[in-house]
């Protein structure tokens, strides 16, 4: 595993298995760049981890971009801060040899992951979106043409309204996505349950 800066303070773990495509891991708020690698491993073994640390802080938190207040988004700053992140994706690409990786997010890192789908959709070869919301509320009319994209939202979920992940399902059906909508008996943290539903996916795709 190593360390190394780029535009994004990051991990990256080498690939042991070069027939699994790279992951992009996308943490939660608070979260670092270690978070979401034991993640990553258990649900894609041996594939290449990229994980970046969210270049924001919200009283010393890292996040990928900025809110008002629970949820409720700096429209404007997501979308600054999804090109920065699509820019670093490219130059670790470059940098490490990579192709294009599939974003494994959750919550923020989820919500930044819709965001690249929808403005910078040739960066990701696909997305597992954990418990995300729709991070724009006017998204580009950019087609994803096939991209593979599983959603799992939480039936519990405190900070997820139901309504607003569907339609976040919807407007990524709308925009070409090849998408998969699962609602598990669960609350905002991730369940063993969404690792299998993601490891199956993930073998799928």
């Amino acid at each position: 595993m190593s360390t190394d800066t780029l535009s994004h303070r990051h991990l990256f773990v080498p690939a042991t298995d070069p027939g699994r495509p790279p992951l992009l891991l996308l943490h939660g708020t608070g979260g670092d760049e270690s978070d979401l690698v034991p993640l990553g491993r258990a649900v894609a073994p041996g594939a290449a981890l990229l994980s970046p640390r969210g270049a924001v802080l919200e009283q010393g938190r890292p996040r990928f971009f900025r809110r008002l207040a629970e949820g409720v988004f700096d429209e404007a700053d997501v979308e600054r801060r999804a090109h920065d992140l699509a820019d670093f994706i490219d130059e670790a690409q470059a940098r490490y040899g990579l192709a294009a990786p599939v974003a494994l997010g959750f919550s923020n890192g989820a919500n930044i992951a819709a965001a690249l789908l929808w403005l910078r959709p040739e960066v990701l070869a696909g997305a597992v979106l954990l418990r995300p919301m729709v991070p724009l509320a006017r998204p580009p009319s950019g087609r994803l043409e096939g991209r593979p994209v599983l959603i799992l939202s939480g039936s519990a979920d405190p900070i997820v309204p139901a309504e607003n992940a569907a339609r976040l399902a919807e407007r990524l059906t709308e925009a070409g996505a090849a998408l998969t909508h699962r609602t598990l008996p669960a609350g905002h943290g991730p369940t063993q349950r969404d690792l299998d539903l993601t490891t199956e996916w993930l073998a799928a795709h």
